[in-house]
C-alpha cells in the first residue's frame, strides 16, 4: 500500500485556479455564451432545432408538446436542465424577439409585457418552414458531426444554414470576460447584401454594402433615430443604434393624445407603461392627463392623453428623453470564427457566411456525386443484365443458393459485387420495355447530372452562381418589407426641444429675484385702472425690471458693473405672477453687489454667424457715456460671464440696445430731456472699451440717464416716456430733433410736482401693450392706443392710479396687445431692440393668445 505522502501531488493553488478559470471560461465562450459566425446558433439553439428535425417535429407535421421537444434535447443532446431548454425553445417561437421566427407556437408563449410562457406541458410546437432551411441538406455530409455528451449519437458542430441567420436574426450573450449583442436585420436586404458580395468577387467594403443593407431590422418596428451609430456598427463591429416608438398624435375630444404603436426593441411594455405613469404621478412631466393600455391581438397601442394646455410635442419630447419610449440598442459583434472569439464588421460577417456556404455547397455537391456514380454504376449493371436477359435467368435459375447466383453473374459479365447482387435483388417488372427504356433514361440523365457536380467541383465561380441562386430563392420565398422606418439626420436632443416656444414675462426684482410667467396670464385693463397683483416680494423689495421673451430665445443679461451673462428663456424658473421668483445669483455667477438691469434676447446667438456679424450692441451709461460693439464679440457664452464695457469713475450700466448699424439712438435723463443722434456717429469699439460720451447731464448732482431705446430709420413707433407718480404720453419721433451726440437734447416731458420725474422711455405703436409695475407689486396692462399722442413739451395723461402715498413707476415694459397676437408675431433674430424687447410684426416667431371672453371675465373680478 502506498504511503500517504505517495497519494498527494502538492498544486500551486494560484496555478491551479489559473489553469481552471481559463478551462471554465473558454467553455462558456464555445459552447455557451457566443454564437458561431457560420450559423448565428449557440449549441442550445443548435440542439433545439436538429432534436426537432431528427424528431420528425416539422413544419408538415401537426404540433406536438413542447414537453416531448424539451426531453429530446434533454436526452441527447444538452443535460443542463429543462428550463434552459424551454427557455430557448420559447424565445424561437417569440415573434417580438425574433425578427424571424424559426419555432411555431401553440398555446401561451408569453407576451412583450414580460408575462412567463405556460409550463411546457401545456404548449405545443413544430419547426417552421424557414427553419427548415437552416437544416436543410444536412443529410448530405455537409457539415461535421461530433459525439453528443455520452457517445451515444452524434450530434451537428454547426447547421448548414441556407441564409445569413446571425444577420437577420441577431444575438445576444454574455461569456466571461466579453459579450455579444448583434442587433436582427432585414431578410430580403441581407440576402441582397450577400448577393452583391458575390458580385463582386468579394471585392466590396462596408460601406459598399451599406447601399443594400440599410440598418437593422428589429422586430417591434419602431424609428432608428440617427445613422451615425449604424454607419459605426457596420464598418466597425461597434456602435450605439438609437430606437424611438412610433408615435401619433391625434385630436380627440378637443383635445389630443399621443398614439404609440410601436415600441423599441427589448422594451417591456408594460414596464414602460407603468414607468411613464410614475413620471406623471411624480411630476416630473407636466401635460399629461392620463395613459392606457388599449393593445390587442391586433397590436400594440397605448394612448397618452395630454391636457389642453399642454403641447404635446414638448410632452413626446420629454417622453423620449425620460423613459423607454426612446432607448439605445449597443451593437457588439463578437462570434466564434473557427472556435475563436472575434470581432465583425458587416463585411466580416457576410464574408464568413459566404464561405460557410462554399463549404456547404462543396462538400454537398461531393456527397450528389458520390451518390450519383454508386447508382450509374449500378444501372450500367441492370442495363447489362437487361440485355441480356434469358442467360441472366438461366443463371439465376441453375444457382442453388443467391450467393451462388452472385459470383457466376460477377464472373460470367465481369460485375463488381454491388452490381451483380443488384441484378439478383432485380423486380420482373424491370424486364418490360418500359421499365427498360427508364433505366436508360435515368444513367443518361445522371451522367449529365455527374458532368454538372463535377463542373461545380472544378470551378468556384459556379458555385458562387449556385449560391447567389439558392440566397434569391429564399428572399423569394420568405422576404418581406423593413419594420425599422430609418432617419438619417437625426440629432441629439436639443433642450429646446422640450420647451414650446411660449411668449413669457421676465421679471426682476430690486434685490435680484427672477422668474418667467406666461404672457396669457395677465390681463388688460382701461386706462387709469388700479391694476392686479403682479408679484409678491421680500420687504422693501419690488419689481424694477419686466420684460418679455420666447422661451427658445437667449437672453443676454448685462449687469449695472457691465459684466454680460447668458441665459436661455427656459433655464429661467417658472413662477405665477405673484410669485417671489429665484435669486439670480443661483442662477449666474455674478459678483457681490452686482445686479442685472438690462438684456438682449437672441434666437440664434451661437448659430447664426451672419446674424451676429452685421447687428451691433449699443450700450449707454448712467453718465451719459455710450459705446458700440458688435454682437459677434458677445456670442460665446461663459459660465462666468464677460466684461461688457469698461465702467469708470462708479459709472452704471442703464440701458443697452440691438442694432443692425442704422438705427438712431435717444437716450433720456431724469429731468425729461432726450437727445436723439444716428448710430453712425459712434464707431464701433472692442468688447472692453469704455465708449464716448452719449449726452451731457445737468450739473445739478442729481440727473442722471434714466433709459435709451435704439428705433429704425422711418419707423412707425411713437415714442412713450412715464413719470414717477403715473404720468405719460405718447410723442412722434419726429418732435424730437436729430442732434449731434453729446449734446443736452431736448424737452420730452414738461416736469413737475404732480408728474415726479422721468423713469421710462419706450418705442411703442397700437399694437402694443404696457405693462407696469410700480415699487409695492402692483401690474396693470393697458392698451398703448389709449395713451394719446401729444407733444414733446406737454406732461400727459394719468396712466396709473397710484393709490399707496409714496408709492412709484418701477418698470414698464411694452408687449403685443392679445386682440392683434393672431396676426402679430416676436422674431428676436431681426430685432433692433433695447433692454426692453420691443416686439416687432415678422412670420417667424410666437404667438400669445388670450380668449376675449377670459378678458372680459378678469375685468369683472379687478371691479369689484
Amino acid at each position: 500500500m502506498l504511503d500517504r505522502e505517495d497519494r498527494i501531488i502538492d498544486i500551486n493553488i494560484e496555478d491551479e485556479m489559473k489553469t481552471a478559470y481559463i478551462d471554465y471560461s473558454m467553455s462558456v465562450i464555445v459552447s455557451r455564451a457566443l454564437p458561431d459566425v457560420r450559423d448565428g446558433f449557440k449549441p442550445v439553439h443548435r440542439r433545439v432545432l436538429y432534436a426537432m428535425n431528427e424528431d420528425g417535429n416539422t413544419y408538415d407535421k401537426p404540433t406536438r408538446k413542447c414537453a416531448s421537444a424539451v426531453g429530446q434535447v434533454m436526452k441527447y443532446y444538452h443535460p443542463h436542465g429543462d428550463s434552459s431548454i424551454y427557455g430557448t425553445l420559447v424565445r424561437l417561437a417569440q415573434p417580438w424577439n425574433l425578427r424571424y421566427p424559426l419555432v411555431q407556437g401553440q398555446g401561451n408563449f408569453g407576451s412583450i409585457d414580460g408575462d412567463s410562457p405556460a409550463a411546457m406541458r401545456y404548449t405545443e410546437s413544430r419547426l417552421n418552414r424557414l427553419a427548415s432551411e437552416m437544416i436543410r441538406d444536412i443529410d448530405k455530409d455537409t457539415v461535421d458531426f461530433q459525439n453528443n455528451f455520452d457517445d451515444s449519437t452524434v450530434e451537428p458542430t454547426v447547421l448548414p444554414a441556407r441564409f445569413p441567420n446571425l444577420l437577420v436574426n441577431g444575438s445576444a450573450g454574455i461569456a466571461v470576460g466579453m459579450a455579444t449583442n448583434m442587433a436582427p436585420h432585414n431578410l430580403s436586404e441581407s440576402i441582397d447584401a450577400c448577393v452583391a458580395y458575390i458580385d463582386h468577387k468579394g471585392d466590396i467594403d462596408a460601406a459598399g454594402l451599406i447601399n443594400y443593407i440599410k440598418a437593422p431590422d428589429f422586430p417591434t418596428g419602431g424609428i432608428i433615430y440617427g445613422y451615425a451609430g449604424v454607419r459605426e456598427a457596420f464598418e466597425t463591429g461597434r456602435g450605439r443604434v438609437v430606437i424611438r416608438s412610433r408615435c401619433e398624435i391625434e385630436e380627440h375630444n378637443n383635445h389630443e393624445r399621443i398614439i404609440v404603436t410601436e415600441i423599441p426593441y427589448q422594451v417591456n411594455k408594460s414596464e414602460l407603461v407603468k414607468a411613464i405613469a410614475d413620471l406623471i404621478n411624480d411630476k416630473k412631466i407636466d401635460g399629461i392627463s392620463g395613459i392606457a393600455d388599449e393593445s390587442n391581438r391586433k397590436g400594440i397601442r397605448i394612448v397618452i392623453d395630454i391636457k389642453r394646455d399642454a403641447n404635446s410635442g414638448v410632452v413626446l419630447n420629454k417622453l423620449y428623453k425620460m423613459s423607454a419610449l426612446q432607448s439605445s440598442f449597443s451593437i457588439n459583434n463578437i462570434a466564434l470564427v473557427k472556435g475563436r472569439p472575434q470581432l465583425l464588421n458587416l463585411r466580416d460577417l457576410i464574408e464568413l457566411f459566404i464561405e460557410h456556404r462554399h463549404d456547404v455547397v462543396y462538400r454537398r455537391t461531393q456527397f450528389e456525386l458520390r451518390k450519383a456514380e454508386e447508382r450509374v454504376h449500378i444501372l450500367e449493371g441492370l442495363i447489362i443484365a437487361v440485355d441480356n436477359i434469358d442467360e441472366v435467368i438461366r443463371i439465376i435459375r441453375a444457382a442453388s443458393e443467391p450467393q451462388e447466383a452472385i459470383e457466376k453473374l460477377m464472373e460470367r459479365f465481369s460485375l463488381s459485387l454491388i452490381q451483380a447482387r443488384a441484378i439478383v435483388d432485380m423486380r420482373l417488372r424491370a424486364l418490360t420495355g418500359l421499365e427498360r427504356e427508364k433505366l436508360k433514361e435515368e444513367y443518361a440523365a445522371l451522367m449529365q447530372e455527374i458532368e454538372r457536380l463535377k463542373a461545380l467541383l472544378a470551378d468556384k465561380e459556379l458555385r458562387a452562381q449556385l449560391i447567389r441562386e439558392e440566397l434569391l430563392e429564399i428572399k423569394e420565398k420568405y422576404g418581406d418589407e423593413r419594420r425599422s422606418e430609418i432617419i438619417y439626420t437625426a440629432e441629439e436632443f436639443n433642450p429646446e426641444d422640450f420647451y414650446a416656444d411660449d411668449d413669457m414675462v421676465i421679471t426682476i426684482s430690486h434685490h435680484g429675484y427672477i422668474k418667467r410667467t406666461p404672457l396669457s396670464e395677465f390681463r388688460s385693463q382701461a386706462r387709469g385702472g388700479v391694476g392686479a397683483k403682479g408679484s409678491d416680494t421680500r420687504d422693501e423689495d419690488f419689481i424694477e425690471y419686466i420684460y418679455s421673451a420666447s422661451m427658445h430665445e437667449t437672453m443676454l443679461l448685462f449687469t449695472q458693473m457691465g459684466r454680460c451673462y447668458w441665459l436661455k428663456v427656459y433655464e429661467i424658473p417658472e413662477g405665477a405672477k405673484n410669485a417671489k421668483g429665484r435669486a439670480l445669483q443661483n442662477l449666474l455667477n455674478i459678483e457681490t453687489g452686482d445686479r442685472v438691469n438690462a438684456f438682449i434676447r437672441v434666437k440664434n446667438l451661437t448659430r447664426d454667424a451672419e446674424f451676429v456679424n452685421s447687428h451691433y450692441l449699443i450700450f449707454c451709461t448712467k453718465r451719459g457715456t455710450i459705446k458700440k460693439t458688435l454682437l459677434e464679440a458677445y456670442s460665446r457664452p461663459r459660465a462666468n460671464g464677460v466684461i461688457a464695457i469698461n465702467l469708470v469713475d462708479d459709472d452704471q450700466l442703464v440701458g443697452v440696445g440691438l442694432t443692425d448699424g442704422n438705427s438712431e439712438v435717444l437716450i433720456a435723463n431724469r429731468n425729461g430731456r432726450a437727445v436723439r443722434f444716428n448710430e453712425s456717429t459712434v464707431r464701433a469699439m472692442g468688447r472692453n472699451a469704455t465708449g464716448v460720451r452719449g449726452m451731457t447731464l445737468d450739473a445739478d448732482g442729481r440727473d442722471e440717464v434714466i433709459g435709451m431705446i435704439t428705433v429704425p430709420q422711418d419707423t412707425e413707433e411713437t415714442i412713450l416716456v412715464i413719470s414717477e407718480k403715473g404720468y405719460g404720453k405718447r410723442s412722434l419721433v419726429e418732435d424730437y430733433r436729430i442732434t449731434n451726440r453729446g449734446t443736452k437734447g431736448v424737452k420730452t416731458l414738461n416736469i413737475t410736482d404732480k408728474t415726479g420725474e422721468l423713469v421710462a422711455i419706450r418705442p411703442v405703436t397700437d399694437e402694443h401693450d404696457l405693462m407696469i409695475i410700480n415699487k409695492s407689486g402692483i401690474t396693470i396692462r393697458v392698451h398703448a392706443r389709449d395713451i394719446s399722442v401729444q407733444g414733446r413739451a406737454t406732461q400727459g395723461v394719468r396712466i396709473i392710479d397710484l393709490k399707496k402715498r409714496g408709492d412709484e413707476i418701477a418698470s414698464v415694459c411694452q408687449v403685443l396687445t392679445e386682440e392683434d397676437s393672431d396676426e402679430e408675431a416676436f422674431d428676436a433674430e431681426s430685432l433692433p431692440e433695447n433692454e426692453s424687447a420691443t416686439p416687432i410684426r415678422e412670420e417667424e416667431g410666437t404667438k400669445s393668445e388670450l380668449p376675449q371672453e377670459l378678458i372680459d371675465r378678469a375685468l369683472a373680478e379687478d371691479n369689484q
